[in-house]
């Protein structure tokens, strides 16, 4: 049928060619970007799971950093550690030397002297370690156990005895008599663990609890031959110690490295699976571009004969 009012053929073409030109747009829009979903109306559902996985992924990418963090700070608090076994060994040499009955009094005093040095240069080593501003020791290692040899005063004596005239012979009144003996009392610190915690993981759950128990002061003298033969002991006490404390270091760092290891494997296989539905397959959005310019083409040239077809009802006119 020829009409003036409605050209079907028109109206098709015009379709045909908005629809062709839209998945053109599409296509491009997807090349130009790299993403298969740009919006939400390209895929819903698809969007939505990638954007979980992005999301855990950022938490997983903190989390290897802090992993890092948290390694390089046990290992420097196991470096501090080290260093006290070296200076609780020297400490052991010098006691034992002490407690030889070959040595004078002065002799005993020198080794005295280096003795308590090392004393105080393990406290301040246990003070003073810092990461990243923070008490190290303190953080990792809670209040070390402590000791201290305090006088106290110890009064002894006896009561004032009255005088008794009666008493044959009569006896006289004594005073009170009283004295004050210096006793030496070792008072000590109970010591409290330390703890500190990590985050390993993107989920909350995902933590890692480490801490030691530092390593009883050392307040032996050995400038005694009794002296030398006690620090002996509470120097091999130290060094348990702080051989323990060592260990939990020791097992935490191993344990972050599998952790360091597993992440990367798991971060590895959320990036690809984020990837294979949010990006753009080059090859096919290729072929879309060039099928639908085909099609756009073409249809712009049949919707221009189309229009020309209104043309004809001039003839029947003439």
């Amino acid at each position: 049928m020829l009409s003036v009012h409605t050209n079907y053929a028109s109206l098709v073409s015009q379709g045909a060619v908005s629809k062709s030109n839209s998945l053109l747009t599409n296509a491009m829009e997807r090349l130009s970007t790299g993403l298969r979903i740009n919006s939400a109306a390209d895929d819903a559902a698809g969007l939505q799971i990638a954007n979980r996985m992005n999301a855990n992924l950022k938490g997983m990418q903190a989390a290897s950093r802090n992993i890092s963090d948290a390694t390089s700070m046990l290992q420097t608090a196991d470096g501090a550690l080290e260093e006290l076994t070296t200076i609780a060994n020297r400490q052991k040499e010098l006691a034992t030397q002490a407690a030889n009955g070959v040595n004078s009094d002065a002799d005993r005093e020198a080794l005295n002297a280096e003795f308590q040095a090392l004393t105080a240069e393990s406290a301040r080593i246990m003070g003073q370690t810092t990461y990243a501003g923070n008490d190290l020791m303190k953080t990792l290692g809670g209040t070390a156990g402590a000791a201290a040899v305090t006088a106290v005063a110890g009064v002894t004596g006896s009561p004032a005895i009255p005088a008794d005239p009666t008493a044959t012979p009569p006896t006289a009144a004594v005073p009170a008599v009283t004295a004050v003996t210096a006793v030496a009392a070792k008072l000590a610190v109970t010591a409290v663990p330390g703890s500190v915690q990590f985050q390993i993981g993107a989920n909350g759950a995902e933590i890692l609890k480490t801490g030691f128990q530092a390593p009883t002061a050392i307040i032996g003298d050995i400038s005694t031959a009794a002296g030398a033969t006690a620090a002996m002991a509470e120097v091999d006490t130290y060094i348990n110690e702080v051989g323990t404390a060592r260990s939990t270091l020791g097992a935490s760092i191993n344990r972050l490295g599998h952790t360091a290891s597993n992440l990367s494997s798991v971060m590895e296989n959320t990036q690809a699976a984020a990837g294979r539905i949010m990006d753009a397959d080059f090859a096919v959005e290729s072929a879309n571009m060039t099928r639908n310019q085909m099609l756009v083409q073409a249809g712009t040239t049949v919707l221009s004969s189309a229009n020309q077809n209104t043309g004809l009802v001039m003839g029947l006119l003439r």
